[in-house]
C-alpha cells in the first residue's frame, strides 16, 4: 500500500473532518508506516466548509457583529481564503493537499449567523427566525472589497426564503400599507410589494457559487417547510402556514425577476435547490448572479481530489451516518462518484452504516464499517470516536497488508 487518500466529512458532535483525517492517518501508518497519506478533510457545503477551506489555503476568518436568527447581537465569521499551491500530500501533520489560487474568494456559511445551533430548543420558531445576519456578513465582505463568494447553505434556523438576507442588502418587503414587514417566515404571507430599487448594486459586480446538498424545491410536499420545518420547531399547523407564506413570496419573486434583464427565467416555486436553508436558495437565485452546485462537488474540486487519485491505491472516507440520504448527494456519494472514474476503491467509516450491499454497489462503495466496537451509549460513542476511528482504520488496512 503506497498511497491512501483520506477524505471524510465530520462526525457532527464528536470529530471535525480534520480530526477524523488525523485519526484515520494514524491507523494507516500503524500498518503501512511508509505510505503516502493525503488528507482531504471535506464538507458538503454546510457546517465545516469555511473552516476546511481556511485551513487548506492559509486564509483567515473575519469576525463581524451581526444579527442572530432572533435579532440579537452575535459575533459571527466569514472566511477570506488565501493563496495556496496544490501539492501531493505527505505524512506531515500540516499537509492536507487542498488548494485554492484565488486570494479574494470569500466563504460564508449561512449557519454562522442564521444557524439552528445558535438557538436553544425552546427558542426555535421559524415563523419569526431570520437570515438577516447572513446578509450582514455578505455586506461586510462587499465593503471589504470582495467580489467572489462561495455561500454554503445548510443548518439554518429560518424559513424566510432568504428574505432577511435580502433585506440586509437593500431589498424592501412591504405590506399593504407600504410598511416594512416584520422579519421571519410567517410575515411573508402579508407581503404586498417587493422594492428592489435599493438592492446593493455591488451584488451584480460579484460572482456567487451556492453550495448545497439539498435539491428540494421551495414549496409543496417536498419543499422547505414540509421537509425541514419540523426540525426548526414548526408544528404541523405552522408547516402549512409557512408553506403558504413561501408560495406567496415566490409569486412576488417570480413577478419581480420576470422584469429583470435576464434570459434565465426560473419558477422559484419548483426550482431544484430553492428550498435549501429554509428557502434561502430561492431568494439567492432570484437576485444574485449565482450558480448552484453540489456542495461536495465544490469541495472536491477545491481540493483537487481527482489529481490526488493519481497512483492512489485506496480512498478512505466517512460521515456520521451512512443511510438513504447518502445516496442523494452527501459526501460519501460524491467521493465514490469521483473515485470511480479513476477506478480507485473506496471504503467508508461511519458512526452507523445501514445501507444494503446493493445500495453500496449503487454508490460505488467497496465496503463500509461502523466505528462502534460493541453496544454503547451515544455519549460513549462521541467520547471515543477518535480512538475507535484509528483502531477501525488499522483493522481495515491489516486486511489489505
Amino acid at each position: 500500500m503506497k498511497k491512501v487518500v483520506v477524505a471524510p466529512d465530520s462526525f457532527k458532535g464528536s470529530l471535525t473532518a480534520r480530526e477524523l483525517c488525523q485519526a484515520m492517518r494514524t491507523g494507516i501508518l500503524r500498518v503501512f508506516p511508509d505510505a503516502d497519506v493525503v488528507m482531504l478533510p471535506l464538507a458538503d457545503g454546510g457546517e465545516g466548509t469555511m473552516e476546511t477551506l481556511i485551513l487548506a489555503t492559509g486564509g483567515h476568518s473575519v469576525q463581524v457583529e451581526v444579527t442572530d436568527p432572533l435579532g440579537r447581537p452575535l459575533k459571527a465569521h466569514y472566511g477570506a481564503l488565501g493563496e495556496f499551491t496544490a501539492r501531493n500530500g505527505n505524512n506531515s501533520d500540516s499537509s492536507n493537499g487542498l488548494a485554492h489560487t484565488n486570494p479574494s474568494l470569500v466563504v460564508i456559511e449561512l449557519a454562522q449567523a442564521s444557524g439552528l445551533p445558535l438557538l436553544a430548543p425552546e427558542e426555535r420558531n421559524p415563523l419569526v427566525t431570520t437570515t438577516y445576519g447572513t446578509g450582514e456578513l455578505i455586506r461586510h465582505a462587499l465593503d471589504a472589497g470582495h467580489r467572489n463568494f462561495l455561500i454554503g447553505l445548510g443548518g439554518s434556523a429560518s424559513n424566510d426564503g432568504g428574505a432577511g438576507l435580502l433585506e440586509a442588502l437593500g431589498l424592501r418587503l412591504l405590506d399593504a400599507q407600504g410598511q416594512p414587514l416584520p422579519r421571519g417566515g410567517g410575515a411573508l404571507a402579508r407581503l404586498q410589494q417587493l422594492d428592489a430599487s435599493g438592492l446593493d448594486p455591488r451584488l451584480q459586480e460579484s460572482t456567487f457559487t451556492i453550495a448545497t446538498d439539498v435539491q428540494n424545491p421551495l414549496t409543496g410536499p417536498t419543499g422547505a417547510s414540509a421537509i425541514f420545518g419540523p426540525q426548526k420547531g414548526a408544528t404541523p399547523e405552522q408547516v402549512a402556514q409557512l408553506d403558504e407564506a413561501l408560495w406567496h413570496f415566490a409569486n412576488h419573486l417570480n413577478h419581480t425577476t420576470q422584469h429583470q434583464n435576464t434570459t434565465d427565467k426560473k419558477d422559484l416555486h419548483t426550482h431544484p435547490g430553492g428550498g435549501a436553508a429554509g428557502g434561502a436558495g430561492a431568494g439567492l437565485l432570484a437576485f444574485f448572479p449565482c450558480e448552484m452546485r453540489s456542495g461536495i462537488e465544490v469541495m472536491l474540486e477545491a481540493g483537487h481530489f481527482k489529481q490526488h487519485l493519481q497512483d492512489a491505491d485506496l480512498v478512505l472516507t466517512g460521515e456520521g451516518r451512512l443511510d438513504a440520504q447518502t445516496l442523494s448527494g452527501k459526501t460519501i456519494a460524491g467521493v465514490c462518484q469521483a473515485a470511480a472514474t479513476s477506478q480507485v476503491p473506496v471504503i467508508a467509516l461511519c458512526g452507523s452504516a445501514i445501507l444494503t450491499g446493493g445500495e453500496m454497489d449503487e454508490l460505488g462503495l467497496q465496503a463500509a464499517f461502523s466505528l462502534v466496537p460493541g453496544p454503547c451509549t451515544l455519549d460513549e460513542a462521541l467520547q471515543h470516536a477518535a480512538v475507535w476511528a484509528t483502531e477501525r482504520t488499522e483493522q481495515i488496512l491489516r486486511l489489505l497488508r
